[in-house]
């Protein structure tokens, strides 16, 4: 009987006990996430501390997106070296990220920065200088004119601020695949590059010599194929339990030196698609077979052999996913009959499963809704 009464006193002290956890936990998450919400919610600068103020007036109302077209972001980077107080920075780099929240699909595309365009007001001119010409609003309406999707937001970061990612992050491990070694006398040498080849914990003043290397056979071509492919393992590794507890941390280290034009709510929704999408695919802008190189005024340029087939071409990678599993013959039984000895019918057969993979492609193109 004693016995009995003893294990039902326990139990209002265990129900105590863990009623005392839950508030705890309750009151830790409440604590992040007001963390994590003030912290991103500071990367949108008001007018007159924003590094764009002059460009205020040509900013242009950000579109009401409801999470279910795809949305297009402008990732900008910044050098900002030999600057003086106030002069905006040219775009070292130029990335589009595609968004399909339907189908959870990301796909990136860096753009050539050499890009010869139509800058609107400027005539023509090099890509990467619409950001100085006319602020974010015109980088973003002049790289989406060239690949023919409706960018609705930018996010602009420097040198230092993606140094500062990494470092927080603890580095990023990676395959440096082959030694990089360039002098680079301004700034008291603080940005030279030299690494060794091999898998290796990148710090950010590493990570940053890896992307900004172009001093091979290829330049910029091979240059803007090592940014995909390191963004992509940097995506993935913020995906990570650890750095998502970090996530406020890691979002204070960057505010500095990130300005962009996405609301707190919909930074949360886009949060929400990369922790659950993968990236299908990356790609570069224009591709190889779709540029030519020339001469203007004595410097070299990259121009574009023809508009509407790289539109074209954007769409055909949107509607691809690298992580898809590879076309294997049917299961035995499933095929379609094939009378015996005839090897033009055998022959029909194997056409018939590339026509089928067509229709695959055909349906992926259609979940790039909100593209134009």
């Amino acid at each position: 009987m004693r016995a009995t009464q003893k294990k039902k006193n326990k139990w209002p002290w265990i129900l105590a006990v863990i009623s005392i956890i839950v508030v705890i936990a309750i009151g830790l998450v409440a604590y992040w996430w007001s963390g994590v919400y003030n912290a991103l919610d500071n990367f949108s600068k008001p007018d007159e501390d924003s590094r764009f103020k002059d460009y205020v007036e040509q900013a242009v109302p950000v579109p009401t997106w409801e999470g279910k077209e795809r949305v297009n972001i402008l990732l900008l980077g910044g050098d900002a070296r030999g600057l003086d107080e106030g002069q905006l920075a040219r775009s070292d780099s130029l990335l589009v990220a595609s968004f399909d929240p339907v189908t959870k699909k990301v796909h990136l595309f860096s753009v050539l920065r050499d890009t010869y365009v139509p800058i609107e007001g400027h005539g023509r001119g090099r890509i990467n200088s619409a950001l100085t010409l006319g602020g974010p609003t015109l980088a973003m309406q002049t790289v989406g004119e060239l690949l023919g999707l409706e960018i609705q937001y930018y996010v602009y970061t420097d040198f230092e601020g993606f140094k500062a990612l990494i470092d927080t992050m603890g580095g990023i491990y990676f395959d440096v695949e082959k030694n990089m070694r360039y002098t680079d006398n301004a700034d008291g040498n603080q940005y030279d590059i030299n690494l060794k080849k091999g898998y290796q914990l990148l710090d950010g003043d590493k990570a940053l010599q890896y992307v900004r290397f172009r001093h091979d056979a290829l330049s910029d071509y091979s240059r803007t194929e090592r940014q995909r492919n390191l963004l992509k393992a940097v995506a993935k590794e913020m995906m990570s339990t650890w750095n998502i507890v970090k996530m406020e941390k890691i979002l204070n280290s960057i505010e500095p030196y990130v300005e962009m034009n996405i609301s707190v709510s919909d930074m949360l929704k886009l949060g929400q698609l990369g922790v659950s999408g993968s990236i299908a695919g990356s790609s570069q802008v224009p591709p190889m077979e779709m540029l030519r190189e020339e001469t203007i005024g004595g410097a070299s340029v990259i121009a574009v052999r023809d508009t509407d087939d790289l539109h074209s071409y954007i769409q055909e990678v949107l509607a691809v996913d690298e992580n898809a599993p590879a076309a294997t013959d049917m299961p035995k039984g499933m095929d379609e009959p094939v009378e015996s000895g005839s090897p033009d019918n055998a022959s029909g057969s194997s056409s018939g499963g590339s026509s089928t993979g067509a229709g695959n492609n055909s349906s992926g193109s259609s979940s790039g809704n909100g593209v134009r």
